[in-house]
């Protein structure tokens, strides 16, 4: 209840972590790239969708129940997959995945996580996704996947948009490094934020400890050139065909914006479709996932599963990607927000927030389900 009257919204949970985590920190997690255009356009094509109220409906109870993928969520939302997640707030992969199993609803562990499958896996339990960085060697590559499947993880998510490290510029000028380099800088920036820095303290330095089992280097290098990007491939479609063939769960494409891709991977036996512009931090001209869903979901057909991200931090926002096609929505920077804020317990406050306000605004829309929005849009 505290929270609720202090920080009614993940607005106010960004800013409180802004003022919790050192400032190389929070570029990291902020920014994007180019001049933030993508990103800005993410916010910008949400808050354009209007969607109708309706009234004299009598007492309605909406239910946020939702079947993605053969597995019930208790919500049509999760968990994306950040990078580098334990830079952000220590032990948030743990913490992420702890509260997805409680809360019924995906996490999506990173590539580039500070935590390796077998640690995350069986705190996430059946909610466990798995994003799969494209790795160039062939045996890391099915030694991944296969690591992933005995851990316990039920979905393989491939991320498909990186074929270059993008600028970052913000990052650049953070001068971060991964590993963190403790320069003097640094160190001031972390003496300033005793809780992130007690909590690395305990943590332990935040490394890419899955990439380091494969890559004998544990050396500072540029957050745009971490061991990640050293061992990363550019995917074709053969290389798709090879990983459906090694993963006998869903299998989810991210990063898509265009139809006629969408398609291909829907005939290429890929079960889902997750439609991004990777929170703008890869190209800056590229147009909102919400801008080209509508496209996507008209060529892929009404029945083909189709997820989105990109700028969403409210129920409100999760309804309007409901309503112009998506059948489920994840949210990255927002809940490293709510960690950065208070740690698990903002998370959990976040989670509160978004079911919250979906209630709410299913109630002015007069619909008892959240794939019901899609009636309500106001064209």
């Amino acid at each position: 209840m505290e929270l609720d009257q202090s920080h009614p919204a993940a607005s106010d949970l960004r800013a409180a972590c802004r003022a919790r985590v050192p400032r190389f920190v929070w570029e990291y997690l902020d920014s994007a790239t180019g001049t933030e255009a993508a990103k800005a356009a993410n916010r910008a094509a949400l808050d354009a969708v209007r969607l109708r109220p309706q009234v004299l409906l009598g007492k309605l109870v909406p239910d946020l129940a939702t079947r993605f993928l053969g597995q019930d969520h208790a919500q049509p939302f999760g968990i994306a997959p950040v990078g580098m997640s334990g830079l952000i707030w220590p032990g948030a992969e743990a913490a992420l995945a702890r509260l997805a199993a409680e809360a019924a609803m995906p996490y999506c562990l990173s590539t580039v996580a500070t935590r390796t499958p077998e640690e995350i896996g069986p705190l996430s339990g059946a909610m466990g996704w798995f994003q799969l960085y494209p790795v160039g060697d062939p045996a890391i590559r099915d030694d991944i996947i296969a690591r992933a499947a005995r851990a316990g993880f039920r979905v393989l998510v491939l991320t498909v948009d990186l074929p270059a490290a993008a600028r970052r510029e913000r990052q650049r000028r953070a001068r971060l490094t991964f590993p963190p380099r403790l320069t003097p800088g640094i160190l001031m920036q972390v003496a300033l934020r005793p809780a992130w820095a007690l909590g690395t303290l305990r943590e332990g330095t935040p490394r890419l400890r899955l990439m380091e089992d494969y890559l004998k280097t544990a050396g500072p290098a540029a957050s745009t050139a971490h061991a990640g990007y050293l061992l990363r491939a550019n995917p074709d479609w053969d290389y798709l065909a090879r990983v459906r063939d090694r993963w006998a769960g869903p299998l989810v494409v991210k990063g898509v914006l265009n139809p006629d891709e969408a398609v291909r991977l829907r005939d290429a036996g890929v079960d889902a479709v997750w439609v991004s512009n990777h929170g703008g931090r890869q190209f800056d001209a590229a147009p909102a996932g919400l801008e080209v869903l509508p496209a996507i979901r008209a060529a892929v057909g009404p029945g083909y599963p189709l997820i989105l991200d990109g700028g969403v931090d409210s129920g409100l926002d999760v309804l309007r990607a409901l309503a112009k096609g998506a059948d489920f929505v994840m949210l990255g920077r927002a809940w490293h927000h709510a960690l950065g804020a208070f740690g698990a317990r903002g998370a959990a406050h976040l989670l509160h927030i978004l079911r919250d306000g979906m209630l709410a605004d299913m109630a002015q829309l007069g619909i008892l389900r959240p794939a019901q929005a899609a009636g309500r849009l106001a064209v």
